[in-house]
């Protein structure tokens, strides 16, 4: 064959997938379905190497599991709202639904040159009004169900984005989007009762055994239930209480002063009684301009002595001081907490720097109070008829006490916090509601939907957001009385958006209902799931909450929508992050216009594990462009007779390291999502073929062999074998035909079946190569579902694998 001429051929398939629709998805109710989906990406105008990276791992699933013979689901949208766009029409003085737009095309002509096996019918972008139509129905069977609610709330505010922002999308103080420094500010907001769901949406865990133990981990902390008591202070002299959550009832007898949030209502209550009001609410001012996370920090602990009132320990009718003090939240526990320096360090370090008592309540082997707080296990001393009892066991028998006396009861806390979703911009999801001075807060009738934004708005940058400056949007009738009113002008957090969207893929032309049940249900839930792991705890909670949410309205069938989620790792240059600001950008369209997309697609999956951090190597990318050329290259070699004639034994050598590299791959990629490894092993047999020197003299076992390469690769490098496939006279579109099978009899000669032991007790067994090595063992083990199952969650404390023989685990 003449030079591989990557650029051409690439083209040419790509023209004659889009032609014959290839990759069109049509529902087989009597085939098994696989739904594939990588996180909605923003079109933010270029795609960076990280996305490469997310749709390549994608791609390759969709690929196989058509090649295997799925009725497979593959497609993409676009979460089209949000600031960087409004943003961009400041800036450029365009609109940002002409920006949104051209980016759209732009990387939509990108991911078409990668050779990306979506289904392009079912394209959506969140920005049209026949998407967030139904974004905004869904806000109004919430409002029906009495979850979403409006409050004067004190909330994250960031001054250069001019917009507020959830809980989860402020880090370390700082605005998610421009890394701003973020305040504290009161608005009038819209909430979503996430809360109602936190025990759902812990509980659901146990259903996620396909998605990575970090990033149940990091929602089950965001989450944070905590078992608790409730407990009333009396404020001395008067009828007022202070209610407390602590997860230490044990420690009660050793609560020698109080402290309360800058913003705890009570202050406002008792300020008559403050001789040092004055100087507490300068304090006051003086905490509302920090943020939460700098209020928090490990930073030295300011605070001010309520002067003039003291609280009354329920447990010892002694009367302790009240402190107001920074570092107490109230959007945590109750906003006012119970000190108990012996044993706890934070207020250890306060109550040394204001000269408080320290008592201590729990003896332990190397407790020195006098140092440091002790925070270990113990026994109770300094505490009454409890004393002698252990912590642990003071926990059941003063909660006990506490109810019995009636001062407090035993309660479940949780750190999740209602989900904040308005936003003060115009490029968003118009709320669906009016504002009227007779009937008050009125919903749009659903009829009326979508609420369009308006295009007659003023992009300045400066001040109150865009919408307030349409009229023909804020001035309206009350659809109730019909009198005048007013639009609400704040927009929808984009999140909101992006927590439905692969349900609406299910069914992505509907007009009169949300989605046909009948076709979601045939598609949902997501089979496998890739994104980053920055959103676990924004994405990952908001549309699981959003889908059990839809669960409970009747129009999905399941309670999760993402059965196994990939978490791929970020792609860094020289160890270090790719950014503009930085200046160390590699582009995929130059690497594409250099080597060809199935060069940048081998490269990026081959480099590293899919969840590992991949760094950019521009001698690994040449290697790649070599690899794809010796494949090139093989046609001639396995079509030109060979002077030698092959004897048994060589044939079946051969095609002994096939069937086995067939099995190999099969499960790096069915099973373990491990591309790297998958492609080495393609790699291994390409080198054997090369090695075979019996071409065309052993009834085609060499072509065999070469078409089992193509039919493998496939997935990795589609345009490269869909041109081999059809030079080697095949008719199908390789894409559309069956994955290789090995011969089981040829495997069992070459594997072993052992038996694992937990704890000296069988709890399964695994196949392993007769030459693995330990290590090799461990990743097999890592791969079956069932075992890992029953080590979650446990330390394992040794691993011992005898060869051939029996693999133990020790656990504690």
């Amino acid at each position: 064959m003449t030079e591989y001429d990557c650029f051409k051929v690439e083209k040419k398939w790509q023209s004659r997938w889009a032609i014959d629709k290839v990759f069109e998805s049509k529902r087989n109710l009597n085939i098994d379905k696989y739904y594939c989906l990588e996180m909605l990406p923003y079109p933010s105008g270029n795609l960076h190497m990280g996305h490469v990276r997310n749709y390549s791992i994608g791609d390759v699933c969709a690929r196989f599991h058509r090649m295997k013979g799925k009725n497979v689901l593959y497609t993409i949208g676009w979460d089209a709202f949000g600031l960087p766009a409004e943003n961009a029409a400041i800036k450029n003085k365009i609109h940002p639904a002409k920006w949104t737009r051209q980016n759209i095309s732009h990387m939509r002509k990108q991911l078409k040159s990668l050779g990306i096996s979506y289904d392009w019918s079912r394209e959506i972008a969140t920005c049209e009004p026949e998407y967030y139509r139904w974004t905004q129905w869904l806000f109004i069977k919430m409002w029906e169900k009495g979850l979403v609610f409006r409050k004067n709330a004190k909330v994250n505010w960031c001054s250069s984005c001019q917009t507020v922002l959830a809980n989860e999308q402020v880090l370390n103080g700082l605005c998610w989007r421009c890394d701003s420094q973020t305040e504290q500010k009161q608005l009038e907001q819209w909430f979503i009762k996430i809360t109602d769901y936190a025990d759902e949406l812990l509980e659901g865990h146990k259903q996620l055994t396909g998605w990575p133990q970090q990033v149940l981990s990091m929602q089950k902390k965001w989450i944070g239930k905590s078992y608790g008591v409730e407990i009333y202070f009396t404020l001395a002299g008067t009828d007022k209480k202070l209610k407390v959550f602590t997860t230490r009832p044990d420690t009660i007898f050793g609560v020698t002063f109080m402290v309360v949030a800058p913003e705890h209502e009570i202050i406002n209550e008792i300020k008559e009684q403050l001789v040092n009001y004055k100087e507490v609410k300068e304090y006051i001012l003086f905490s509302g301009i920090k943020s939460k996370i700098g209020r928090t920090s490990n930073k030295e602990k300011t605070g001010i002595r309520l002067k003039g009132i003291n609280a009354v320990n329920p447990a010892t009718n002694e009367e302790i001081p009240i402190f107001v003090a920074n570092y107490v939240l109230t959007e945590y526990g109750t906003g006012a907490i119970m000190a108990v320096p012996a044993h706890d360090q934070r207020d250890w370090e306060f109550a040394k720097k204001h000269g408080i008592f320290i008592k201590d309540v729990i003896k332990g082997n190397d407790s020195n109070i006098s140092k440091h707080a002790y925070e270990d296990d113990g026994i109770l001393i300094n505490s009454g008829q409890f004393n002698g009892i252990s912590s642990n066991d003071a926990f059941s028998v003063i909660t006990q006490w506490i109810e019995k006396q009636n001062f407090g009861k035993k309660t479940v806390k949780f750190r999740l916090k209602d989900w904040l979703i308005s936003r003060q911009r115009y490029w968003g999801v118009p709320f669906p509601i009016v504002h009227c001075k007779k009937c008050g807060t009125v919903v749009v009738p659903e009829e009326d939907l979508p609420v369009l934004l308006p295009e007659d708005v003023k992009f300045s940058g400066v001040g109150e957001s865009p919408l307030k400056t349409s009229e023909d949007f804020t001035i309206v009738k009350c659809p109730k009385c019909g009198l005048g009113a007013k639009r609400e002008t704040d927009t929808m957090d984009t999140f909101v958006d992006s927590s439905w969207y692969y349900a609406r893929y299910c069914d992505p032309h509907s007009k009169d209902v949300i989605f046909d049940k009948t076709k979601l249900d045939s598609w949902m839930p997501v089979n496998q799931y890739i994104g980053g792991i920055e959103h676990a705890c924004m994405h990952l909670i908001y549309a699981r909450f959003w889908y059990r949410f839809m669960r409970n309205l009747g129009i999905v069938k399941y309670d999760e929508p993402f059965v196994n989620l990939l978490t791929q790792g970020m792609v860094t240059l020289n160890g270090r992050v790719m950014s503009k600001s930085k200046g160390n950008v590699v582009s995929p369209d130059e690497v594409i216009s250099k080597y060809g997309a199935d060069t940048l697609r081998l490269f990026i999956l081959f480099v590293a594990p899919p969840e590992k951090q991949l760094d950019w190597s521009s001698n690994n990318i040449v290697g790649c462009w070599r690899f794809v050329n010796r494949v090139w290259h093989l046609f001639d070699i396995v079509n030109t007779k060979s002077k030698e004639i092959a004897c048994q034994k060589d044939k079946d050598d051969i095609l002994k390291i096939m069937h086995l590299t067939i099995k190999k791959v099969t499960d790096n990629i069915e099973k373990k999502l491990q591309f790297n490894t998958a492609i080495s092993f393609i790699m291994e047999l390409v080198n054997a073929l090369y090695a075979y020197k019996y071409h065309s003299n052993d009834n085609d076992v060499s072509l065999k062999v070469y078409k089992t390469v193509i039919l493998l690769m496939s997935p990795f490098t589609p345009h490269l074998c869909e041109e081999i496939w059809e030079k080697l006279g095949c008719k199908r579109y390789i894409s559309t035909c069956s994955w290789p099978v090995f011969d089981e009899n040829i495997i069992k000669e070459s594997f072993l079946e052992l038996p694992v032991q937990i704890n000296g007790k069988l709890r399964g067994k695994i196949v392993v190569p007769i030459d693995a090595t330990e290590d090799e063992v461990k990743d097999i083990i890592n791969s079956d579902d069932k075992i890992m199952l029953q080590l979650r969650n446990k330390q394992v404390m040794r691993f011992i694998y005898i060869k051939n023989k029996i693999i133990t685990v020790v656990v504690k």
